[in-house]
């Protein structure tokens, strides 16, 4: 049976205060069990003697402007070309060039590949009118790609596994590099009972992200793990709010698996890219930590629909299925995970001082104005899968 819902917005706040958890386990930190800690969640513990106010403004210019940093670093981000992630290294770059910093973007692959004309590459120019370097090539040869240069930080945002990693770890420890900053995961973490996901809980043991972050706390004396959820933001390639969008503008019915009362986080990459420039800018404090690198709100995935609706200036027809009882895989025909998937960036708050400005309400009115711009709203596009859940619920669709 199709249910049809149509309300306001749901959206979940953390609560102020919260204890901390660490993660112990044997020989590896990251697995095993967690428990309440009264001092702030670090496999390596070094406390923030005070918090910093990041932005008193939401909404920032993505002009590069030096602000006269006192500890001027040369950071090297590898980034990967492909996924949702690609976006995290361009808008931490951007960043670090506003903060005053020396930053090189190396992009995996040949800078002439068909890849290179979709966001965010089609906008490396960006970089590189700010003061920044582009280069392009295999993480494997990381220190013939760079052509020798050194850093003092690196940011890796390419691998998966360590098998990718390990090039990239071994290069910047021989280097001398100071400090080491991986894009992990959250999806790493166990499906758990009592959401959201905090720094500390128990994580997947066959998960690949685990091994490179087990080899990265070995390897290094100042690290920290960063792990994203779901994002938005001007360049990214990976459709979020724009698989609402496309069905909301063409007055589709937009399939929700479940009740559409599932919890999940989704951050402007801003906040993402905030996070990991704190990091940067406050060594001591990360070092030996993992961030939950993602909001400080839940949503739920009808509030989201909903959000998006009102972006468009639409209204919203949003159509529950159970996806076993019609024979339908969630995993291809909806963008998000059909459960709880809502992790809090509590040790970003507690240890960096970090503060979050995504608004969806307003992030999706800016996003949707560059859907229309593109002329994506006029795209001719297909929806098979949604057409076979569609008639299997005997829910009909406007021609």
């Amino acid at each position: 049976m199709a249910t049809l819902l149509s309300s306001s917005p749901t959206l979940f706040s953390s609560s102020a205060h919260h204890t901390p958890r660490l993660s112990f386990s044997s020989p590896s930190p990251f697995l095993s069990f967690s428990t309440p800690i009264s001092s702030h969640s670090k496999l390596s513990i070094s406390i923030s003697a005070a918090k910093t106010s990041i932005r008193s403004s939401r909404r920032r210019s993505w002009i590069v402007q030096a602000s006269g940093v006192v500890d001027k670093k040369k950071v090297l981000i590898v980034n990967t070309n492909s996924g949702g992630h690609a976006v995290i290294g361009f808008y931490f770059a951007k960043e670090l060039l506003g903060s005053g910093h020396d930053v090189t973007v190396l992009t995996v692959g040949d800078q002439g590949s068909d890849k290179m004309k979709k966001p965010p590459f089609d906008r490396l120019s960006e970089i590189v009118s700010g003061g920044g370097k582009t280069v392009w090539g295999d993480p494997a040869d990381v220190g013939k790609v760079i052509g020798g240069e050194r850093f003092a930080v690196v940011l890796e945002n390419n691998g998966k596994d360590l098998d990718a990693v390990r090039p990239v770890a071994d290069w910047a420890k021989g280097s001398g590099v100071q400090q080491f900053l991986y894009i992990s995961s959250a999806g790493i973490y166990k499906p758990t009972d009592e959401p959201p996901h905090v720094e500390g809980d128990v994580v997947k043991a066959d998960a690949s992200h685990v091994g490179v972050e087990e080899y990265i706390a070995q390897s290094f004396s100042s690290w920290a793990i960063f792990r994203p959820q779901y994002m938005i933001g001007s360049g990214n390639n990976k459709d979020c709010e724009e698989w609402f969008f496309d069905r909301i503008v063409r007055d589709r019915p937009v399939p929700i698996p479940g009740s559409g009362m599932q919890l999940t986080n989704i951050s402007h990459v801003r906040d993402l890219s905030s996070m990991l420039t704190l990091a940067v800018q406050k060594p001591t404090a990360a070092s030996g930590n993992i961030f939950n690198c993602v909001s400080d709100r839940a949503v739920t995935l009808n509030g989201f629909a909903k959000l998006c609706a009102q972006a468009a200036g639409r209204s919203v027809n949003i159509v529950h299925y159970d996806p076993k009882a019609i024979g339908a895989d969630s995993k291809k025909a909806f963008p998000f995970r059909n459960m709880h998937f809502y992790a809090e960036p509590r040790s970003a708050k507690d240890i960096l001082g970090w503060t979050s400005t995504t608004n969806l309400a307003e992030d999706l009115k800016e996003r949707f104005d560059e859907y229309v711009k593109i002329g994506r709203d006029k795209k001719p596009i297909k929806f098979e899968i949604d057409d076979k859940i569609l008639e299997t619920l005997k829910v009909p669709v406007a021609v």
